[in-house]
């Protein structure tokens, strides 16, 4: 009876494997038989007079074993030979030559056989149970996902979708703001399916910009039906992001559609990305206008383009150089990105008296270092009066630079006008 009840909780064993990791029955049944044959063909060196009957239905499995019937004296391998003495106490009409099969307990091979196949069934189960996952997530890179947050770490976060498998979202991919709870729904894009060793790990992202592209997908009715296209995307996750979009139907407003009526498409999306500001702006193949509109709200008076070196010089009213620039130089940056070029921003100055005495920063570049001087241009300190009527500690802090470079900075450009 002990044997029948470790028949049966080996095969209820796999029941329910089969219900967690959603992997089908037939192919259960085929590991099975496929080990029972495995460990009897290393006893044996072979298994082919071997029937493996697994029968899921009743819960249990059955093993026979075929041998030829010979005379007593000519057994030479009694793994496929039986003495016609012992065939005829299963059935007194046995002869030589005729074919017995009988069943066998798997126990009866011993407890080293058993350790074996338990070895060789958790090796299989588990390259299953890989395989599956594999399969399931190699061709959702890109797609978005929800699951539930597991347990956290220092540098990455787990998380177990609705059939129980392990996801990993990095802390590199997570958005600053981030903070989630165990046990709450988190929402990710599927960035990439490792295989090494045929052990899938599935890394998640919330700061690809594929993430933000799926989600005004999912939010824009124009843009799933393809009235609408997402051309290209720069983010700075969970502080701006800028989206360029084209319409392929002359009626529909591409920029309106997305952010919708008082911005109720992009709302949610803004919340999801904690609050980063989301810039959506038309698309145009035309590499002036492009870059125009992905510096808004700045208005461009003219650009010079180097298309060899993909370099872009800007030319604004000085009111308008802060807001090109942006806040941390965020607005620069991501039209950069955007545009794919490098983007200088200069002052168009009036020629006024006082105008005429200031000097532009990069006429001190043999006194002060030239890295210094394009770090001040990028937060829009073009010339020498601009950053001597700056705050010092405003110097100091957006244009990370040290206190004592800054001090030397204001002493260079203070003696240029005491002169």
């Amino acid at each position: 009876m002990a044997k029948k009840d470790a028949s049966v909780n080996l095969i209820d064993t796999f029941a329910e494997f089969k219900e967690t990791k959603n992997i089908d029955r037939a192919t259960l049944v085929s590991v099975l038989e496929e080990s029972f044959r495995s460990v009897i063909a290393k006893m044996f060196g072979s298994d082919e007079n071997y029937d493996v009957i697994v029968n899921p239905d009743k819960g249990d499995f059955e093993i026979y074993r075929n041998r030829t019937v010979v005379e007593d004296a000519e057994v030479t391998n009694p793994n496929i030979q039986i003495p016609l003495s012992e065939a005829c106490k299963i059935d007194e009409d046995y002869e030589v030559g005729e074919e017995v099969s009988e069943s066998v307990n798997f126990e009866d091979f011993g407890r080293r056989a058993i350790l074996t196949l338990r070895q060789t069934l958790a090796s299989k189960i588990l390259e299953l149970e890989h395989d599956s996952l594999y399969n399931k997530y190699k061709d959702r890179v890109g797609m978005v996902v929800s699951a539930e947050v597991y347990q956290m770490w220092k540098k990455e976060m787990l998380l177990v979708d609705d059939e129980g498998n392990e996801l990993l979202l990095p802390k590199s991919e997570q958005i600053q703001g981030d903070f989630y709870r165990k046990g709450e729904a988190a929402r990710a894009v599927v960035l990439r399916v490792d295989n090494t060793n045929n052990n899938p790990k599935i890394i998640l992202s919330r700061t690809s910009p594929v993430f933000l592209q799926r989600l005004l997908e999912a939010e824009v009715p124009e843009i799933n039906d393809g009235l609408i296209t997402i051309k290209k995307i720069a983010r700075i996750p969970g502080e701006r992001a800028k989206v360029a979009v084209e319409s392929y139907d002359d009626r529909i407003d591409p920029v309106g559609a997305c952010v919708g009526v008082k911005g109720s498409r992009v709302h949610g999306i803004v919340r999801e990305l904690r609050n980063e500001n989301i810039d959506v702006i038309p698309y145009t193949s035309n590499t002036s206008l492009f870059i125009t509109r992905a510096l808004s709200p700045a208005r461009v008076n003219s650009i010079h383009l180097n298309e060899e070196e993909r370099k872009a010089e800007v030319y604004l009213d000085p009111d308008q150089v802060s807001l090109a620039i942006g806040k941390n130089g965020l607005n620069i940056k991501l039209a950069s990105m955007l545009t794919e070029y490098t983007i200088d921003v200069f002052r168009e100055v009036e020629n006024n008296e006082e105008e005429d005495d200031d000097v532009y920063l990069d006429e001190f570049a043999n006194a002060i270092e030239p890295w210094v001087i394009e770090e001040l241009k990028k937060i829009g300190m073009v010339t020498a009066k601009d950053v001597l009527k700056a705050p010092r500690e405003m110097l100091i802090s957006r244009a990370d630079l040290e206190e004592e470079t800054v001090d030397d900075v204001l002493r260079i450009l203070r003696e240029e006008f005491e002169e």
